[in-house]
């Protein structure tokens, strides 16, 4: 299935810009740079839009503008709008349980107590989204996770953290022509 909307989670506002939490805004900015697309804020939609048309291809792209546990509004108001099913929603989020610098993606499944994902699932109606998880790594500790991902990363981290963002946005174009085969094996091969 074509990818026609690509969402990054985030908390708006410059206090969480740099945070761990908006790995998701991250990714869908650089994706916005690569294919010369400007985002802009739109109400209705409840955050930051951008379009891409050229060459067959109609991708839409997400930042909402609530913080991370009402994403799902904005998500649902902007695909029900364009019509876009929840198989052809992907959405880039920060995970915990993922290296800083690697990235996996994934066809459906659960929220995995994130609570971007939480909220997104019962606001589409549908898991059958799919997900592109930015590892950011784990604090080491249950207890600590809220305090990690609200804070920024260290510079190496940071930096493995944007070369796996930028490996992630070299494959927009192919997920938007559906061509998920080649997007994950390129991605889940990289060292």
């Amino acid at each position: 299935m074509l990818v026609r909307l690509i969402v990054g989670l985030g908390n708006p506002g410059p206090k969480y810009a740099g945070t761990r939490h908006n790995a998701g805004f991250w990714f869908v900015e650089r994706v916005a740079e690569r294919l010369g697309v400007d985002l802009r804020a739109e109400r209705k939609f409840h955050g930051a839009i951008g379009r891409y048309r050229d060459a067959g291809l109609d991708l839409h792209l997400l930042c909402p503008d609530t913080y991370m546990n009402h994403s799902g509004r904005a998500v649902a108001a902007l695909a029900r709008f364009h019509r876009i099913p929840p198989e052809a929603i992907l959405v880039a989020h920060d995970e915990i349980d993922l290296p800083a610098g690697v990235v996996r993606l994934k066809r459906g499944g659960g929220h995995g107590g994130h609570n971007g994902l939480r909220d997104i699932i019962p606001a589409l109606g549908s898991r059958d989204f799919a997900r592109l998880r930015i590892g950011v790594g784990h604090p080491g500790s249950s207890d600590q996770v809220i305090a990690y991902v609200l804070h920024a990363p260290g510079r190496a981290e940071r930096t493995a953290i944007d070369s796996a963002i930028d490996a992630a946005a070299a494959q927009a174009p192919a997920l938007a022509a559906g061509d998920w085969d080649r997007a994950q094996q390129q991605l889940h091969t990289r060292e």
